[in-house]
């Protein structure tokens, strides 16, 4: 929603407007209102999309008309947007009362030990309830349940003015998260104690994905503070066992109880905003994801004294697969998703790289474009399939021949790919009979969520009044999330959140010293506060 004069005001979207209240919304520096002349640029654009007769039926893939339109919609709408905030979001040592709320959420919740296999999901999901409940959600609108004692989910609802009209609005966060040891990470960091250094926080979740959950649970205070009541239900759900983990939060969620999430669109992880020397360059909306399988690779051999060696080894044969596994570049391939991205991503480049992508895209066998873009890690994995190993036994005394050595290789597959494919690629790539390729694990395709006006146009519109002239350009993670199980039943589902990042230097979920950039946490949240109640407003007709 957008103020001007402390008096919230109608922003037309596709030839409609927003009805919002007066004083429902937090300032954070006024901003215009919409020229009247974009109610005539967001119709035109808002014509050329031409949804199927049932909105819930999704093509598996982007045609170019689609992209097209969503290119041109997005553009439409960052011309009528707002001037970006006079006052900033987010001043050093200086919370607002409700960042302070979300700074406290965050803190207690980083430091819950959720990670898959050794920390306790249960005791986050429990601790967030009690949030819920202090913002003021009744009893009857939180749910806390899963499969197993330690896997609980949480999910609480914001209930709307009209329950019987448009689906609600899902914001969906993992709480779990991936190992951490102590040992592994910088002295001065523990991985499960939220740490404030140097404009950032560290510990394991801060970016990966306990600064969306700790936001949205946040920002429930703040609505009902405001007393702001959403047109359409919002339901917040705080899921488990997203990385790759046994009990899978929104799986069972949706298998076991799928009214508590039966939404009409969904807000997850997997976009953000990039940043270059500090200032945003753009933001990015996630319509696309590759598919996780896991292989196991594997060798067995007879054994024997260690006294009296073979050529046979089981390690030496499977130590000779990886490396050709490492070496192995799979095909580049591009969808329509990914030919936006590298399209809308080349203006913003350095002139090298931005002739390069431009020539991938008109030719994707060029093979200098190709060396080009590649050279960079964020765009290398964006252009085909990736396998590389991720966890290796071997042998079972120091003074034996191993009898059995295995290796996990982790693939990011293509969507225009399948696992059965990926490993007869494998097998072929390792030319070694004795090495057996298994497929271990494999999470089902989804399809692309569709570029609709309901999603587009406020997000570009937050885009322009948080951080200005830049472009919001959609993309396909090379990792995955759990948008995957509404995709698959047909319910739109974006990964957007307005955490920037650079990636040069912030690229850390997973590993050692991850961490999240303060100013970006705090933008991020007013984006997310702004983006939920543009989504769960009901648009009426222009006089």
């Amino acid at each position: 929603m957008v103020s001007g004069g402390g008096v919230a005001r109608d922003v037309d979207i596709r030839t409609r407007t927003l009805r919002t209240d007066a004083g429902a919304q937090e300032t954070h520096g006024a901003a215009p209102v919409a020229q009247p002349r974009c109610v005539g640029i967001l119709s035109r654009v808002a014509r050329s999309f031409t949804p199927a007769p049932d909105a819930r039926l999704m093509p598996r893939r982007f045609t170019a008309p689609c992209v097209a339109c969503a290119t041109a919609a997005l553009f439409a709408a960052s011309l009528c947007g707002a001037q970006a905030p006079k006052s900033p979001i987010y001043t050093a040592g200086k919370l607002t009362p409700a960042q302070q709320v979300a700074h406290d959420i965050y803190k207690e919740l980083v430091e819950i030990n959720t990670s898959v296999t050794t920390g306790n999901i249960t005791d986050g999901a429990v601790a967030m309830a009690k949030r819920f409940r202090a913002a003021g959600i009744p009893d009857s609108d939180i749910f806390v349940g899963g499969p197993q004692p330690t896997k609980h989910n949480v999910v609480a609802r914001i209930r709307g003015r009209n329950p019987a009209g448009r689906k609600p609005v899902l914001l969906l966060a993992h709480l779990d998260v991936v190992e951490a040891l102590k040992a592994d990470w910088s002295p001065e960091f523990d991985p499960f104690k939220f740490t404030e250094k140097d404009g950032y926080y560290y510990a394991r979740g801060t970016s990966d994905d306990k600064s969306m959950a700790s936001i949205f649970v946040a920002n429930v205070f703040r609505m009902k503070q405001d007393g702001y009541v959403p047109d359409r239900d919002i339901i917040i759900a705080l899921t488990a066992d997203e990385e790759s983990g046994p009990f899978n939060g929104v799986d069972w969620l949706v298998t076991n109880h799928r009214n508590l999430v039966d939404a009409g669109i969904v807000i997850n992880e997997g976009g953000g905003g990039v940043l270059r020397d500090g200032k945003p360059l753009f933001n990015t909306i996630q319509l696309a994801q590759k598919i996780t399988t896991n292989f196991t690779l594997q060798v067995t051999n007879r054994g024997g004294h260690s006294s009296v060696p073979r050529q046979d080894n089981a390690i030496t044969s499977l130590a000779d697969a990886l490396a050709k596994v490492g070496r192995h570049e799979f095909p580049v391939q591009l969808s329509e998703v990914t030919r936006a991205f590298f399209t809308q991503t080349a203006p913003l480049e350095q002139p090298a790289m931005a002739r390069a992508m431009r020539a991938l895209v008109a030719d994707p066998a060029d093979k200098g474009a190709v060396s080009v873009v590649a050279a960079d890690e964020k765009y290398s994995s964006m252009l085909r399939t990736t396998c590389v190993a991720t966890m290796l036994t071997g042998g079972h005394a120091t003074n034996a021949l191993p009898q059995l050595a295995e290796a996990n290789v982790n693939c990011r597959i293509y969507p225009t790919e399948t696992a059965a494919e990926v490993r007869t690629a494998l097998e072929r790539v390792v030319a070694d009979t004795t090495v057996k390729v298994l497929i271990k694990t494999q999470r089902p395709s989804s399809p692309p969520a569709r570029m609709l006006p309901e999603i587009m146009q406020p997000v570009a519109q937050v885009t322009k009044e948080l951080f200005g002239d830049i472009p919001v350009i959609p993309t396909m993670s090379t990792g995955a999330n759990d948008s995957r199980f509404f995709l698959a039943l047909g319910v739109p589902s974006y990964g957007v959140s307005g955490l920037f990042m650079d990636p040069s230097v912030d690229a850390r979920a997973h590993g050692r010293d991850e961490r999240m950039r303060m100013q970006s946490y705090y933008e991020g949240q007013e984006f997310l506060y702004r983006l939920t109640k543009l989504l769960a407003t009901n648009p009426t007709p222009v006089p």
